[in-house]
């Protein structure tokens, strides 16, 4: 397919803003791009879309989601409001979770595809928990993700609060599952941990054996709040980053999820771990738990970047999220420049996801990269070039101006119309699963 009349904006290393442009979609990659002229000329007979002067971008990277709490949005928890983040994860999460059946986990999965898809977010790279249907819990969620033609990375969340024969299960799902997708080219796999408060030495331990054949890192939460560091320092009499450092948890294929309350000498041993640190402002300021150092992390050479934690797959509003909360933290309007922001979304996700897809050169449009990209609906009232596009993004592009997604070169939406997924009828299942789920919670 040759998609033409589009503002290309490739990002990247070389960025340009091809005026005119038209880009080439051959076995699941680009082929070419340039001008449309330049092109149409070269590849006559092959078919076009033309997007009638609509912005070409990357598709969006979500470095770190939950798809199992999509059930969670309106619902009422019995009960006073939570007034920290353990009652949040008591009175909310963890009574959510233990009542997920695998037909809500399949459900919660493709709502979120399906808004994944709508704005533009084709590779997400997922941490599932449903502790009373672990078993096989990854396939289901693994099937919505072929369904919707997308790409992402499962793991299941180890924990001993569920007591040790499900954290057994847990271990024993991450790996099997690793195993089954080995070879598949938009499915991959992690082994995922919930943070260093759930989890004994022991279990620790355990993980780090059932990991190390297959060679996966581990996806975890790292001092969210205050309280994971605390119950560390009780534990172990260190913190969170050298209490899991010290199991042989962190090294560059780790995710260490949020990092809000890290210290200098963490980070020191994040950077020198090669470990991945991921940015959830948008969850973080829901939580109350703080705004992480990161400037700080990226300054010491921390490799970081941006998820939602299970927010809406509209990257673009955690993007504009990371953009102000920094500014607000810090009292100076200099922090976070749009730039670095940018450099998070796509370079540094980006780069995240070739852990898990080595040959994969997501995040940016260039010859024999995945054909992974939206069509956006914008024309900017104001000059717009490859130098200033990163403030056109978080002050112009919303989401909801997507038109157009494309997956390995396969269009999974056009002119809004999803392709692969009928949302009408996943919405529909949904609402009668979720009503059951607040019923038993």
């Amino acid at each position: 397919m040759l998609i033409t009349d589009a503002r290309l904006a490739t990002l990247g290393s070389a960025a340009e803003l091809i005026e005119n442009g038209a880009l080439l979609i051959q076995d699941q990659r680009i082929a070419a791009l340039g001008t449309a002229a330049e092109l149409t000329a070269r590849f006559p007979d092959v078919p076009r879309w033309d997007v009638g002067g609509q912005l070409l971008l990357p598709a969006s990277i979500c470095a770190h989601t939950h798809f199992y709490g999509a059930f969670s949005r309106g619902m009422a928890v019995p009960g006073e409001p939570p007034q920290s983040f353990p009652q949040i994860l008591q009175q909310l999460w963890w009574r959510l979770d233990q009542a997920l059946t695998l037909e809500d986990v399949r459900y919660s999965a493709l709502v979120c595809l399906v808004d994944a898809v709508r704005h533009g977010t084709t590779t997400l790279i997922d941490h599932h928990a449903s502790p009373r249907a672990i078993d096989g819990s990854l396939d289901v969620i693994a099937e919505a993700v072929r369904k919707a033609g997308l790409r992402a990375s499962l793991c299941y969340e180890v924990t001993d609060r569920d007591g040790p024969e499900r954290a057994q299960a847990g271990i024993d799902e991450n790996v099997r599952f690793a195993r089954a997708v080995a070879a598949e080219p938009q499915l991959a796999a992690s082994f995922g941990l919930h943070a260093s408060l759930t989890l004994s030495d022991e279990t620790l331990a355990d993980c780090v054996a059932a990991a190390e054949p297959p060679g996966l890192g581990f996806h975890v939460h790292v001092a969210e709040a205050i309280s994971d560091q605390e119950d560390s320092l009780k534990r172990s009499g260190k913190r969170v980053v050298h209490r899991l450092a010290d199991a042989g948890i962190l090294g560059p294929r780790t995710i260490a999820v949020h990092c809000v309350h890290v210290d200098e000498s963490e980070i020191e041993r994040l950077a020198t771990t090669g470990t991945w640190v991921t940015h959830q402002p948008r969850s973080n300021m829901n939580n109350a738990v703080g705004v992480a150092p990161v400037e700080t992390m990226m300054r010491k050479s921390v490799p970081v970047g941006l998820g939602n934690d299970g927010f809406s797959n509209q990257m673009f509003a955690e993007m504009k999220a990371a953009y102000f909360v920094h500014k607000l933290d810090q009292g100076d309007p200099r922090a976070m420049p749009g730039g670095r922001v940018i450099e998070m979304a796509y370079r540094n996700n980006a780069e995240l996801a070739r852990v898990f897809w080595p040959d994969q050169r997501l995040g940016e449009l260039t010859v024999g990269a995945p054909a992974d990209l939206v069509v956006v609906d914008y024309y900017a009232t104001t000059p717009c070039s490859a130098d200033n596009l990163p403030w056109h993004i978080l002050f112009g592009v919303e989401a909801s101006m997507i038109t157009g997604t494309v997956c390995a070169g396969r269009v999974v939406m056009r002119d809004r119309e999803l392709l692969t997924l009928d949302e009408e009828a996943i919405t529909a299942r949904s609402r009668e699963l979720a009503a059951a789920l607040w019923q038993r919670v």
